[in-house]
């Protein structure tokens, strides 16, 4: 194997390191504390299918703030898609945004499910200020091309 080198060294050489590591160490807690920023007003889009319902809160630049689904929840089967399970899912997301200060909120709804309208009150039911309430779900101008028509 050979023989090993021990180098040691001097106590400027150490305290340069320390000083280093000391340096990485509050860049990281910078970073840290930028995640814990002030939110007044945000964003909040609603995902509801027929098996699930997801709520995502972001910042007006699209920076995620919070998510919760109904499956996340503990809700199983059919039940995921119900108004009361849509309810639960923004009582939850309500908790989580609650921290950062967020008051006013532009709602953008995707999907057809039950739970849409359901979420929707219960997120101005819980003190969001809604400024709007946009459909963004998405429709096929033509749609597929139709299947061709049988030989008998």
């Amino acid at each position: 194997m050979g023989k090993k080198k021990i180098t040691t060294q001097s106590t400027e050489e150490l305290l340069k390191e320390r000083e280093q590591l000391e340096e990485t160490q509050r860049k990281v807690a910078q970073k840290t504390a930028k995640g814990k920023r002030i939110v007044e007003s945000g964003r909040a889009y609603i995902n509801s299918s027929y098996n699930n319902i997801a709520i995502t809160v972001t910042d007006n630049m699209g920076n995620v703030l919070a998510w919760s689904s109904s499956g996340s929840l503990g809700f199983r089967g059919p039940k995921k898609s119900t108004p009361f399970a849509a309810s639960k899912v923004a009582e939850a997301i309500f908790d989580k945004v609650a921290k950062l200060g967020l008051r006013q909120i532009a709602i953008f709804v995707k999907g057809i499910g039950s739970g849409r309208e359901a979420a929707i009150r219960s997120l101005a039911n819980k003190g969001f200020d809604v400024v709007s309430i946009k459909d963004i779900t998405p429709v096929p101008h033509n749609g597929c091309r139709p299947p061709k028509p049988r030989r008998v």
